[in-house]
Parts: C-alpha cells; sequence; structure tokens
C-alpha cells in the first residue's frame, strides 16, 4: 500500500506541478511579480493537499511568530524537496540563492527569472559569493525581502551528520540583517533521491531570530547549535510517530 500511495502521489504531483506552470505561471509571467508568487502559493497548497490525501503525510508550522518584518535571512534544515515550496508560503517576498543553471530551464526558469532569484555560477567561489553579496544587498536591505538559504548547501538525509558551509555566516555578516533559523524533519516523510512517501506529519518550526553584529564564526557556531538541535528533537519525534507505524527509515541505521 505504502509503495502505491507513493506512486500514485508522485505521479500526480508532477502532472498538476506541469499544469500550474502552463495554465497559471505562464500567463502571471505577464503580471507583477506579486501575481506570480500567489500562483506559486496556490500550488503549493493543492501540492500539500495531494500529499495529505494521498501519501497520507500532513505538516505542522509553529513559530511563524518569530518571523520579524523587512529584509532578513532565513536559514534552513535542508533534507527534502517539500521546504523549498513550503517557504514559499511562509514569506512576504522570498528571494532564493540557486544554481545558474537553473535560470536556462524552459518554462521553470522564465519563473525564476521573473523572481529575480539570485543565480550562482558555482565554479568561480570567490567571485560568485562577491555577486551574491552585491545582489543580496539590493534585493534585502533596500527591497525588504527575505533571503531563504540552506546553509548546508544540498539537501541532507534525515540524521546525517551537519555539513554547514561559511556562506551564510559571510552574508550575515555583510548584511548586517537579522537571521531566522529554521528546523524541520522533513527527510523522514520525503526522503532525497527516493521514490516512497511516507505517512505522518513533516514538522517545520521557526525558531527566534539571532539579531545581527555577532562575529561570523559565533554566528555560524550559534546556528548550527541551534538548527541543529531543534531538528533533532523534531526528527526524535516524527520517528517515535514512524515506529508506532514500522515504518522508520533510521531503525536498521540506528541498530
Amino acid at each position: 500500500m505504502l509503495v502505491l500511495r507513493s506512486l500514485v502521489f508522485n505521479v500526480l504531483f508532477y502532472v498538476n506541478l506541469a499544469l500550474w506552470l502552463v495554465f497559471a505561471a505562464m500567463p502571471a509571467l505577464l503580471l507583477p511579480r506579486r501575481a506570480l508568487l500567489g500562483v506559486t502559493v496556490a500550488w503549493a497548497h493543492t501540492a500539500l493537499w495531494l500529499m495529505r490525501v494521498i501519501a497520507g503525510t500532513r505538516y505542522e508550522i509553529t513559530g511563524r511568530e518569530n518571523i520579524p518584518p523587512g529584509g532578513l535571512i532565513v536559514a534552513s534544515k535542508h533534507q527534502s524537496f517539500w521546504e523549498t515550496f513550503v517557504m514559499m508560503m511562509l514569506f512576504k517576498d522570498p528571494i532564493f540563492i540557486l544554481k545558474r543553471e537553473l535560470i536556462w530551464v524552459p518554462f521553470f526558469g522564465w519563473c525564476l527569472s521573473k523572481f529575480k532569484m539570485i543565480p550562482v555560477d558555482r565554479g568561480g567561489r570567490a567571485r560568485a559569493l562577491a555577486q551574491v553579496t552585491r545582489r543580496a544587498k539590493v534585493e534585502l536591505r533596500d527591497n525588504h525581502r527575505q533571503l531563504l538559504i540552506f546553509p548546508e548547501g544540498t539537501r541532507r538525509p534525515a540524521g546525517a551528520p551537519p555539513a554547514y558551509k561559511f556562506g551564510v555566516a559571510h552574508l550575515y555578516g555583510e548584511l548586517k540583517l537579522p537571521c531566522v533559523p529554521v528546523a524541520l524533519n522533513s527527510g523522514l516523510y520525503w526522503p532525497r533521491r527516493k521514490f516512497l512517501r511516507r505517512p505522518g506529519t513533516i514538522r517545520l518550526e521557526i525558531l527566534p531570530p539571532i539579531a545581527p553584529g555577532l562575529d561570523k564564526a559565533t554566528f555560524q557556531a550559534l546556528l548550527q547549535e541551534q538548527i541543529e538541535t531543534a531538528s533533532d528533537r523534531l526528527l526524535a519525534q516524527g520517528r517515535a510517530e514512524l515506529a508506532l507505524l514500522g515504518l522508520d527509515p533510521l531503525a536498521k541505521t540506528a541498530s
């Protein structure tokens, strides 16, 4: 049953995405950016509905009151594709740093360009970081947007040791804006590079912001400690629920 429900969800998820891209996102490209964000949020709600109805996966978000107004950095744990679209629902005018190659993808890349996302060439690290910093200053400090960044750089399996990069600390030091840490356990239910979608409740927790002004090393250590502590707690909670269903994906690893 788990395999069948996962198969049906995966097929309908991508069919639903394609339909929204063609019939809603493409027309919205001719309108202001806010219209395209509205389409994205509406699509995200339908994706979450499919996940709940077909895969039996619900979600719970806490800590919305910790989001300060204006421009800020949002540093999130990254375990799944799930948070990449859910985060678009949580913030007023979000922006991602992404691989430049994604901008060249037909339809999808056009939407990214409309959002004024920040493309980065991962080949030239120092030059790329300088370019990202310049763009981020304009979008966050001048236009009061929210930069959504994954400090580990890529999706990590649930329970994997942390692998934080220094880029988020560099941006924190340069932008002089608050940073909101985000913890989650999505990898238990929508694991990276896996077919299965497990039933249960994905939990995402928005933690209190870290004020600007810390030195970069202190900030980096504090950010990692806060995100990892909260994510480990959410991971344990999710594993306990999955264990009751005999679906804990980490049980063999832990034994």
